[in-house]
């Protein structure tokens, strides 16, 4: 049952994901460190970066400064990054993830994504590459992003390691019902990246009208309605108010008649791109 910011999520490995994190995409390398030091210190459990995103060595910071000031351990807090996989061999994989753990300061990764599929099954040697680096144990689990359903089952062919996790994005207005249910068949995570459509679902009439019900913001509804659903997410914010504002969402529950409405707004549109023509 997910009910507070330490609810976790066990995945397919028997490894467990904090349902709700902070994520760290675009986050300017002069406030990435006080990002998540203020978000650990608000009680999140999650961080999520990439090696694309600029920011690792500052998440790296945030990260040992939250656990400071907190008195926590490393194993408190589960950390995510991923692999800018664009057409890249398991040898030069390898040496990124090396960057990676080198740029978080950290001794391990908890879980470690291809961030695309990409063109012309760019993602085959790169998860080879994982799967040596999660049999070495320096990440605790490994995945995907971005992942379509003829990508997974491509993937299934060839790997020997299953995903745990396919992050996608998701909001009310990206529900991808096919794909969210075909993960949950193979016992994969679903993880939302870009909950809030980068804020533009906060505006929608049907979302303010559930917010005024409940007494809560817009966001808190469709944050709260993506873990009624059953999935994780990883939400960005660089305002210490809203990140902890964010998070309190585990006082009330939608009605299932809400969940259904949130749920018909669907209108299959996007702000990343298609990862079915994406080549990074």
């Amino acid at each position: 049952m997910i009910d507070s910011l330490a609810s976790r999520i066990t995945l397919n490995n028997k490894t467990a994901i904090p349902a709700f994190g902070l994520g760290v995409f675009k986050v300017d390398t002069n406030m990435t460190a006080q990002n998540v030091e203020d978000a650990i210190s608000a009680g999140y459990r999650l961080i999520d970066t990439a090696a694309i995103y600029g920011n690792e060595v500052e998440t790296g910071i945030g990260i040992k400064l939250g656990l400071e000031k907190n008195g926590l351990k490393r194993e408190d807090i589960f950390v995510t990054t991923k692999l800018w996989n664009k057409h890249i061999s398991k040898e030069e994989s390898l040496k990124a993830f090396d960057e990676s753990l080198q740029k978080l300061n950290l001794d391990y990764i908890d879980l470690y994504l291809l961030h695309w599929p990409g063109q012309n099954e760019a993602y085959v040697e790169p998860w080879k590459a994982l799967e040596e680096i999660y049999a070495s144990g320096r990440t605790k689990a490994i995945g995907v992003s971005n992942f379509q359903i003829h990508h997974l089952e491509h993937l299934f062919t060839f790997a020997k390691v299953k995903p745990v996790l396919n992050q996608i994005e998701f909001h009310p207005y990206n529900t991808r019902k096919d794909l969210v249910e075909f993960c949950k068949q193979q016992d994969i995570v679903v993880q939302a990246w870009s909950p809030l459509m980068r804020g533009l679902v906060l505006n929608d009439e049907t979302i303010n009208k559930i917010a005024a019900k409940y007494h809560k913001t817009a966001a808190q509804i469709v944050l709260r309605w993506i873990i009624e659903k059953g999935l994780c997410l990883a939400v960005r914010s660089t305002k210490k108010e809203r990140v902890i504002s964010n998070a309190d969402i585990f006082d009330f529950k939608l009605s299932a008649q809400d969940i259904a409405l949130i749920d018909s707004l669907n209108k299959d549109e996007r702000v990343g791109p298609d990862p079915d023509t994406y080549d990074f």
